[in-house]
């Protein structure tokens, strides 16, 4: 795993991960972005085609214009405290997503940091959430060049800091 301050739709590699709605419609913030730098109207047809995701679950579609082959889009519950499982939902987002991009033989794959900031798991919960799964899914199946997008400076130095990490920047 490397860690990388950029903008999750300009990075080059085989799939993106995007933090969806389970109804695969576009919302505020990763979501929105992706669908943006997509093909938007290939993209909104691919995910009505595919309908729903089930929560801690993966689709994937084209990308659609991106630099990227697939789009692997996953569900994740918003944060009720800690109350409702939602730290494990998030790393089930996690790997499903890695495993999806395996099963697509994908050798690279950018993930951004998913379902964290304001209405979602904390930052730092969510960090060290990303990291271990990552860290799981290399030891399941090591070779896959997976690289943790970070579209903030301050959130990229906080993940450094708790990861234990130098990226690209």
């Amino acid at each position: 795993m490397r860690l990388v301050l950029g903008d999750i739709t300009k990075i080059k590699a085989d799939a993106i991960v995007n933090a969806a709605s389970s109804d695969l419609r576009p919302c505020p913030g990763i979501c929105e972005a992706i669908f943006a730098a997509a093909d938007t109207e290939k993209l909104r047809a691919a995910c009505r085609a595919i309908g729903r995701c089930r929560i801690g679950h993966a689709v994937v579609t084209p990308a659609f214009g991106l630099p990227a082959k697939y789009i692997i889009h996953v569900a994740g519950a918003g944060w009720y405290g800690g109350l409702r499982r939602e730290r494990m939902l998030l790393a089930q987002c996690y790997l499903h997503a890695l495993r999806k991009a395996a099963i697509y033989h994908c050798k690279s794959v950018a993930v951004p940091l998913i379902f964290s900031g304001d209405c979602h798991i904390p930052r730092a919960d969510s960090i060290r959430i990303a990291g271990a799964a990552i860290l799981q899914f290399e030891a399941e199946r090591p070779g896959m060049d997976i690289s943790l997008v970070l579209y903030r400076p301050g959130v990229y130095d906080m993940a450094c800091r708790i990861l234990g990490l130098s990226g690209g920047r």
